[in-house]
């Protein structure tokens, strides 16, 4: 029998091991740093810095389109003033009006093509399942500004409530959910009219939203009452309060794991991402990571989790199956939000692929969510 010291050594280096085991999938972990006006680029497998992009003022929400083959980024010239900081004092500032937008990455060259004009301090947003139109939340003007990829042209504008924040497309594209900080609300949004069907109470200050793949369920967090809400979609009721976090935790980012029935929760000042049973709704854990972490992003195949951590200026990965912290990477200061994608292919090698069909192959779609402090 193996004495109790050996157990231990054993034990350690299977901990190790997976400190140093990178995801075995050809994949790119973007990373928008709010403070470094930038995006960086890093190899999944290696965790190696390929390219730091310069993509404008303040990047923040950040979607990839289905083949990987555009990032969008959003970019505001509003200054930074957070909750703390009164109104009228923010209402002081300076803002560059002619930064905001949405910046089109192209993930092959790493350059920036096109910024599109979304509206006013653009800072999430929704992309269509076809890709063809972002849905953009725009706080200051209380408005959600609908943009045609294609022309870059703003084809619609739906008022909403105060502050809107996050913004989900349901997964056939037919709803769209818009979190209002200041009513504490979700608008729910038919994608075809434009129209608000329904507009429902939540936590407080809500920031982000996931579906259900049949998307009739939707997850709300409440960052001032450490809450994370569930609501029917399209009806909005039932509502419900599903859990309770401690009182320091600030629930911000909201990504769902069907498969294996979790939802995870970044929790911003309180340095953890929450796992919670999607079925019981119970806590399972909460895996310490970086400073503050904002964004959070799922790998495909569900092994990989990724946070953006502000202060830390580092993106922590997380083994879904430990539950552990493996792995810190350094990247930008003041990383704001992460999406994975696969590894971008030149288009010699699309011409022949199925995305030339209309066939996009299941390892392309990668789940992710980004959100703010």
């Amino acid at each position: 029998m193996a004495s109790r010291t050996t157990v231990q050594w054993i034990v350690w280096l299977g901990i190790a091991a997976g400190a140093v085991t990178c995801p075995a999938e050809a994949a790119r972990l973007y990373v928008s740093n709010e403070d470094g006006h930038s995006v960086t680029v890093l190899d999944a497998d290696t965790a190696a810095v390929i390219d730091t992009i310069a993509v404008g003022k303040r990047p923040r929400g950040m979607k990839l389109n289905l083949d990987g083959s555009r990032l969008f980024v959003a970019v505001s010239g509003l200054p930074k003033c957070p909750p703390s900081v009164p109104d009228e004092e923010c209402a002081k500032l300076e803002r560059d009006l002619k930064a905001d937008g949405i910046a089109v990455v192209d993930t092959v060259t790493r350059k920036v093509v096109q910024v599109l004009h979304a509206g006013s301090d653009p800072e999430q947003f929704a992309l269509s399942p076809d890709g063809s139109k972002l849905f953009v939340a725009n706080e200051d003007a209380s408005t959600m500004s609908v943009v045609e990829v294609a022309s870059g042209s703003v084809v619609g504008r739906v008022p909403v409530g105060r502050e809107p924040e996050g913004v989900g497309i349901t997964p056939d594209g037919r709803w769209i959910l818009v979190t209002n900080e200041s009513d504490n609300s979700v608008s729910i949004i038919d994608s075809g009219t434009l129209k608000i069907v329904k507009a429902v109470q939540v936590g407080k200050r809500p920031r982000d939203v996931a579906f259900t793949p049949d998307g009739r369920t939707a997850y709300v967090s409440g960052e001032f009452d450490s809450s994370v809400y569930r609501m029917a979609v399209p009806q909005g009721e039932p509502v419900e309060r599903v859990l309770q976090l401690r009182k320091e935790a600030r629930p911000m980012a909201v990504v769902l794991d069907s498969k294996r029935g979790r939802l995870y929760v970044s929790t911003g000042r309180g340095g953890t991402v929450a796992v919670i049973d999607s079925a019981s709704h119970k806590l399972l854990a909460e895996v310490a990571v970086g400073t503050r972490p904002w964004g959070i992003a799922l790998s495909h195949d569900g092994r990989w989790l990724y946070s953006a951590n502000g202060p830390s200026n580092d993106v922590s990965v997380v083994d879904t199956s430990t539950l552990r912290t493996v792995r810190h990477i350094g990247v930008g200061a003041s990383p704001w939000g992460v999406v994975v994608g696969p590894e971008p292919r030149t288009k010699a090698a699309n011409s022949s692929s199925a995305l030339d069909r209309q066939e996009p192959s299941p390892q392309l779609r990668y789940a992710s969510a980004s959100v703010s402090r």
